[in-house]
């Protein structure tokens, strides 16, 4: 059942997304011609008022499209066809998928801060949330729910500081002993941690968070749901772009953090295990992700296909076929190699997988 959520939850944002362009077409009298969610061929497909309707056998995406003048018998200067209006028209409706899931990431939200409350402010030290096998933390007796109060005899602050001043001590401290003071379950113990150098800085193999109380308290009234709202949203899309910029930027050290819908669909049951916050927090991750990617500018994303709709805005004509085409097919092939690649990988360290490899 938690699979089947985490599964709907992201068909949910994936047609979210593309009804952002669908909708930024029809309200400009665009013509549309298909509306499908995923790849491939076609298990359920409906004609309507001259659109196809598809859900489709790979759920991994969707997409919208537009007619061809030649196959649909339209005059290829009809001014309702999305290549002949006016760039900022095409930039639109090239940009409403991403706005989309970033509005409904926000409204996500607000339902989540109104239902659920915000938590307490935060206590001092850092809470472990997790810890990956064989790594720093993990070799050094760190468990998950562990709280870390000091570092190298220095008392650790409370809140995002703490986090950041305890990670780039770490950064810093790379092949180096570092003593920590925890407190688990009441008990007090003094560990060692040695971060592993990685591309010139040390990291320990644990996910890290404020030290906050799972108990939530409602909100005071409109403005503070706002303001709490606010700095979540940013927060999110922020943490978000640096995963990206880092993962381009250096991708050897962060490729393993990267992951395919499996293993996405795999964190969303876990979530969904805590009920509607977690639900809810996965839907807006999720969301705000998606218009990330979809903003990067790869042809086969709208971030591409923007790139080719300013280009022609600038040098008044289009980029030319020849050149779009090698471009897509090379985005094309490295977007779905590595696709499978992700998906392989996170199949194969499904627990129940391993179970059956190693029988």
């Amino acid at each position: 059942m938690n699979v089947l959520t985490s599964i709907t939850v992201l068909g949910f944002l994936i047609f979210f997304h593309e009804m952002g362009h669908f909708l930024a077409a029809i309200l400009q009298g665009i013509y549309v011609d298909g509306f499908s969610i995923g790849f491939g061929p076609s298990i359920i497909q409906k004609r309507y008022k001259n659109i196809t309707y598809s859900l489709r056998a790979f759920p991994l995406g969707g997409f919208v499209s537009f007619p061809d003048e030649e196959i649909n018998n339209i005059d290829p200067k009809d001014p309702n066809l999305l290549k002949n209006r006016p760039v900022i028209q095409r930039v639109i409706v090239i940009s409403a998928g991403v706005f989309a899931n970033l509005i409904l990431a926000y409204t996500i939200l607000i339902v989540n801060v109104t239902t659920i409350g915000i938590p307490f402010d935060p206590e001092p030290g850092i809470l472990v949330l997790a810890t990956q096998p064989e790594k720093a933390a993990s070799l050094a007796g760190l468990q998950a729910g562990d709280k870390i109060l000091k570092i190298e005899s220095n008392t650790l602050g409370v809140g995002d500081q703490a986090v950041s001043a305890l990670v780039k001590e770490i950064q810093n401290s790379s092949d180096k002993p570092i003593s920590i003071k925890i407190e688990r379950d009441g008990i007090f113990k003094d560990l060692t941690l040695v971060p592993k150098n990685i591309d010139g800085k040390g990291t320990i193999g644990a996910q890290l968070q404020p030290n906050i109380k799972k108990e939530t308290k409602k909100t005071k009234n409109i403005f503070e749901l706002f303001k709490y709202t606010n700095n979540e949203f940013s927060s999110l899309l922020v943490k978000t772009i640096q995963g990206y910029k880092g993962l381009i930027t250096n991708f050897s050290s962060t490729a393993q953090q990267l992951s395919g819908p499996v293993k996405i669909v795999e964190i969303g049951a876990q979530l969904s295990q805590q009920g509607g916050t977690g639900i809810l927090l996965f839907a807006a991750l999720i969301s705000i992700n998606l218009a990330v990617l979809n903003s990067l500018p790869l042809p086969l994303l709208d971030g591409g296909q923007l790139v080719f709709t300013l280009i022609e805005g600038f040098r008044g004509k289009p980029v030319p076929v020849k050149v779009q085409m090698v471009v897509t097919q090379s985005s094309f092939f490295l977007l779905v190699g590595l696709s499978v690649l992700l998906i392989i990988r996170d199949t194969s360290q499904l627990l129940i997988v391993q179970r059956l490899l190693n029988q």
